[in-house]
């Protein structure tokens, strides 16, 4: 197949069915910036930002394209495995940092160098002279990659990809962009129930409820600028601040502070396990934890069901978007699941979000849960 530029198109893994509205279709009306998120390595991130693509083409949609680490690579860096490599059309715009500029399989016109810098030297925003396969990469910083998507934006793109890379969980972060799009699939377990479980799991806690109290507002405005990491509200809005400069072995310090008049306990790192083994379970029910977004979270599904039974509550200061998710029933390590039943299942689970095999193609002719 040829592309706008005359280029030979190379066929893809993946194929439309035309059933129902493109994945593209559906988003691109309501978002402008979308973060491609995986829930582990191999579950289907760079394929979908790859059908992604395709469908831009086929739209005649115009594209910005970025990563967080470094993408469009044969080899895993990490892992040693193949993995799908980024095809982009003529006229994409992508960035890429200078010692990846020379890698491209394709001509790249540069429009601008930034100051944004990497491991990989500065980054450049780029015109993607004429069909072909691209390393990306980005600022490794929400705050830059937050003014690479509008400086992409000045260039006339119809929408900013950016691809999650090594680091899927800070590009979650609802700073980042719009929404997320979150690759799941059959490496995440043999058991398809469990899949299932993981992936509504992290979808749930995307979710989480906001924190509407305008007094606690008041108190943690602007966290990210704030000079504390843990600290503990009372009823009356006293705020105490732990002279801590990590959340971590802070378990013990706010079992000691929580009382009954204690009304929430705010963390701006991570919430683990560890922190809340310190805290005596009989307390939960009287206070609420306040994250600055989800992507803090970092307890399984299986001990979170627990916590929540014991009354653990939560609530952020900004949550994130979940516009899709899209399901890869192989794993590399030879097991699969039958497609229709992974999609099926995972759309059952999720009412309400767009579920999309973007290896098999579509949401499926028998399913009608994206409309």
């Amino acid at each position: 197949r040829l592309d706008k530029g005359g280029a030979i198109r190379p066929i893809q893994f993946f194929a439309h069915t035309g059933a129902g509205m493109s994945l593209l279709e559906q988003l691109k009306s309501e978002y402008r910036t979308l973060s491609i998120v995986g829930m582990a390595k191999n579950s289907g991130k760079t394929t979908t930002l790859n059908y992604l693509l395709e469908e831009a083409f086929d739209e005649g949609l115009t594209l910005g394209v970025t990563s967080t680490g470094r993408d469009g690579e044969s080899i895993d860096l990490v892992t040693g495995t193949d993995k799908p490599k980024v095809y982009l059309f003529t006229d994409t715009i992508v960035s890429v940092p200078d010692k990846l500029y020379e890698l491209a399989e394709t001509g790249l016109e540069i429009l601008r160098r930034t100051d944004y810098r990497t491991a990989m030297g500065n980054v450049l925003i780029c015109r993607v002279a004429e069909s072909g396969y691209v390393q990306i990469a980005g600022p490794g910083s929400i705050r830059e990659h937050k003014k690479l998507c509008a400086d992409m934006e000045r260039y006339g793109v119809d929408m900013v990809l950016i691809d999650g890379a090594i680091d899927r969980k800070s590009i979650a972060a609802p700073e980042t962009s719009d929404a997320i799009i979150l690759a799941t699939g059959a490496v995440i377990s043999r058991s398809l129930k469990v899949v299932v479980e993981e992936t509504v799991h992290i979808v749930s806690l995307y979710q989480t409820e906001l924190l509407t109290d305008e007094r606690a507002l008041s108190l943690l405005k602007d966290p990210e600028e704030g000079c504390f990491c843990v600290a503990v509200i009372d009823d009356e809005y006293n705020i105490n601040v732990l002279p801590v400069r990590t959340g971590l072995g802070a378990g013990a310090m706010l079992d000691g502070l929580i009382d009954e008049h204690t009304k929430y306990v705010y963390i701006s790192g991570a919430l683990t396990e560890s922190i809340i083994a310190g805290i005596d379970p009989g307390k939960f029910r009287g206070f609420t934890v306040i994250l600055p977004d989800p992507t803090r979270i970092f307890v399984g599904a299986v001990k979170w069901q627990q916590l929540r039974k014991k009354g653990f509550r939560l609530q952020v200061l900004r949550n994130i978007k979940v516009a899709a998710v899209t399901v890869n029933p192989f794993a590399p390590s030879g097991y699969a699941f039958d497609p229709a039943s992974l999609r099926r299942s995972i759309a059952q689970a999720l009412p309400g979000i767009p579920v999309y095999d973007v290896r098999m193609g579509g949401f499926g002719a028998d399913d009608e849960s994206h409309c």
